[in-house]
């Protein structure tokens, strides 16, 4: 049974920071690319931020220099480090995990910028 379990959400300040974590089971972790999505209310889910099986990352222009994806295999775990947070990125995140023959998705985990 494949599980992606998200971690690391919750309120913060503007200017503030937060690590989210998704950990991954029951699938060859270190084959997949892994994706960090997120969706704000009344908005579609749009891509943050990727992270190849190879490591090769690529962000979306409005975190560029701001938010950071990494990896370890050895823990099945992507991780996202998100800093100098705004308010715009208020949403739900989410991971994905993400290969040619078929991707899973978690549940979410609420990332809530305000002061």
């Amino acid at each position: 049974q494949v599980q992606l379990v998200e971690s690391g959400g919750g309120l913060v300040q503007p200017g503030g920071s937060l690590r989210l974590s998704c950990a991954a089971s029951g699938i060859a972790f270190s084959f997949y690319n892994m994706d960090w999505y997120r969706q704000a209310p009344g908005k579609q889910r749009e891509l943050v931020a990727r992270i190849t099986s190879g490591g090769t990352t690529n962000y979306q222009d409005s975190v560029k220099g701001r938010f950071t994806i990494s990896r370890d295999n050895a823990k099945n775990t992507v991780y996202l480090q998100m800093n100098s947070l705004k308010p715009e990125d208020t949403a739900v995140y989410y991971c994905k995990a993400d290969r040619t023959a078929g991707n899973y998705w978690g549940q979410g985990t609420q990332v809530t910028v305000s002061s």
